[in-house]
Parts: C-alpha cells; structure tokens; sequence
C-alpha cells in the first residue's frame, strides 16, 4: 500500500474540503440548530461528480474509487457530519442498482442518483429487526405484475423527503433470511406513510419510519431474484459502512482540530491550556486514534479500488473510526468546558453526532462481534 496520495486523489480531496469549507460550513450551525434540509446542497454535490466516484462512466460516474470516496466523506464529515449522509445515501442505492441490477434499472435510476436530483435512501431495519437483518417481518407478496409491499421501516435516514427507496422484505417468510429480496422503489405514490423522528444530532439528514399499506409496486422493482436480498443487503452495508467510517474519521479530526486551537488560545494559571499534562494527555490520545482508524479507512478502501475482499478491514475500520469520533468529540467538550458545552460553539454538534457512528451501519458491538469471530476462526469475515 502506497501511503501517498496520487495528485488526482489530493485534487479531489482539495476539491471537497473547498467545497466544504465554502458551501457547507457557513450555515452548518443554523441549520442543525434549524433542522433544516438541504436539497439544494445535495443538488451542488452532486453537480461537482461526489457521488459518482465508485460507479462507472457509462452511468454517470467518474469511477475515481473507493479512495476517492472516502477522502471526499471526511471531508464533508469534518464540517457538518449530517451532510456527509447523503453521500451513502445516494451512492448506496447507485452502487447497489450497479452491481445487481438489470440494464434498465441502471439506465433507469442510476443518473438521477448520482446528479442529486432524486433522492434515496435504503430501509433495511425494522421496531423488532436491528442488528438481525433476517428477523424483517415486511413481506412482499407477488399479485400478477406487480409486488404488494406491507410492513413498517424504522430509523431509516432521509425518510421524510426520499423520492426513491432500496428497500429489503421477505417474499417467502418460511425461508427466514433466504426469503428476503431486494426492491428499488418510487416513494411517491400511494400505499406509503411517513413519520418524521427526532434524533439527537445529524439534524439535517431527516430520519424517521416508512409504513407501507398494500403498496404496489412494479415486477421489475426486483432487483436479482427472489431470496437476493439477504446477499445484496450484506454487500451493500459493506460499501456503505466503509463511507460512514470515513465520516466518522472526519468528526473525529474536527474535534481534534477544535481542542488544539482552543489549547492554544486559552490561559489558565499564567500560561496556555496546552501546557497542562492533562490536556496533553487527551490531544495525544485523541491523534493516535485518529491516525490508527485513518489508516484503517485508507486500507479498506485501497483494497476495494483493488476488488479484494475486505469485509473484515472495513469492519475495523469503521469500529476504530466510530470510537475515535466518539472519543475525539467527549475529550475536545471537556477540554472547552463550558465552551464545548455551550450551543454557540461546534464541539457540542461534534459530541452528538459523533455518537450515530457509534450505531448505524452495524453498531460498534456488532463489529467487534465480526472481528473476533474471524480472529477466534468461527466465522471469517472474508470468506
């Protein structure tokens, strides 16, 4: 693995921390404070080709890679973590449609998802069904031409506004995970409710339940064959997990960034914060982490660009990032004090979003659960 960036990945990496820094950071506090959506930014990424790095030219993309992807994440991450959602959330589905899909449905769905102009997400978990993807209880029943979808999606990022959805149901309960199948659906008809949720952070990308009510939807909504989904579900969470984990990356270096500023502004006792073994202590722990679960990141991507197997390394990946963020964002509110906790500053934000790292894409328990079933040989993660 070459530790240095090529000139194209740093140009696109510039590119979104510019981006970033001009586009985002201005309104990220009124509008977390506001929860206010931002279509109009979606619409801007996905005019600069940010959602289109993993999916080919044919369909819109630019096929930069993984990498490329990641380095983007971060970035955005770094400024409004909310913000950075919309990237699984548009790239998810696209890849998924990319990667399983019928010609049609490429041609069909993909272009719209990579210029922003449709906006996706995918329902995957359910009230009694988190963690055991195969207990969904959402059944999808063939009548002629059409799938009747009926059940209810909860905790489903971008929800409330989504124009389209790659949603997972069971066309034959009998055959537990082997009867779940993957669907790529218009939201906008009849036979779908939706329910706004309040969060504790990541206020701008809205999150709440889809419940379906007889909701017809075409045959050719199918993506692969009935009893896919399980298999496409999987799949998908390893490419989405690897974008949430340099999300997380990008919280924790902001974090960081905002305890050594604030270090060296301060003075206490006649001298700066900084000096203090205390502080000290928690900048250190706060870059190793980062550092650690930045390299852990870049090799999963590295290995993705490269079409090797890396279900394993992304898991670490995203635990490692999803607890530095975590540690990052509670260290820098204690070094501010009441400056971190205050909602004028940004640490705040840092501390609560941080925390969704901790859960969505597969929460930090089950990744341990992967890695040390593949350490201990009961189950590898790679296979």
């Amino acid at each position: 693995m070459d530790f240095e960036l090529s000139e194209e990945l740093i140009a696109v990496r510039d590119l979104a921390r510019d981006f970033a820094e001009k586009e985002i950071a201005p309104g990220a506090a009124r509008d977390d404070r506001e929860k206010t959506f931002r279509k109009d930014l979606i619409l801007k990424m996905g005019e600069l080709g940010f959602y289109g790095c993993v999916v080919p030219e044919s369909y819109g993309g630019s096929g930069l890679g993984y990498l490329a992807l990641a380095l983007i994440t971060e970035e955005i991450a770094r400024v409004h973590s909310a913000m950075r959602v919309f990237m699984n959330m548009q790239v998810g589905p696209a890849l998924t449609l990319c990667q399983f899909g019928t010609e049609e449905q490429k041609r069909q769905w993909i272009p719209a998802l990579l210029r922003g102009e449709s906006v996706s997400c995918f329902a995957i978990t359910e009230p009694d069904a988190g963690s055991d993807v195969a207990a969904i209880r959402t059944t999808a029943v063939l009548e002629g031409e059409s799938y009747v979808l009926n059940g209810s999606k909860i905790w489903i990022s971008n929800a409330p506004v989504a124009d389209t959805a790659l949603i997972y149901a069971s066309t034959d309960r009998a055959q537990k995970h082997r009867g779940m199948s993957a669907f790529y659906v218009d939201l906008n008809q009849v036979g779908v409710s939706r329910r706004t949720l309040d969060t504790l952070g990541v206020h701008c990308s809205p999150i709440g339940e889809l419940t379906f009510e007889n909701f017809r939807i075409p045959k050719a909504s199918l993506i692969g064959k009935e009893g896919d989904g399980f298999k496409i579900c999987m799949w998908q969470l390893n490419q989405t997990r690897l974008s949430c984990a340099a999300g997380a990356l990008g919280v924790a270096r902001a974090a960081r960034e905002a305890a050594v500023s604030y270090c060296n502004q301060r003075e206490q006792f006649g001298q700066k914060i900084g000096q203090f073994q205390m502080n000290q202590d928690l900048i250190a722990q706060m870059v190793v982490h980062e550092e650690a679960a930045g390299l852990l990141v870049h090799r999963a991507a590295w290995l993705a660009d490269r079409k090797q197997p890396n279900n394993l390394e992304t898991s670490m990946a995203k635990y490692a990032a999803a607890e530095a963020a975590a540690f990052a964002a509670d260290a820098a509110l204690r070094i501010l004090g009441a400056y971190g906790y205050s909602t004028e500053f940004p640490v705040e934000r840092y501390l609560r979003d941080a925390k969704s790292y901790q859960i969505v894409e597969g929460s930090s328990n089950i990744h341990k659960l992967i890695i040390a079933q593949d350490a201990l040989g009961y189950r590898k993660a790679n296979r």
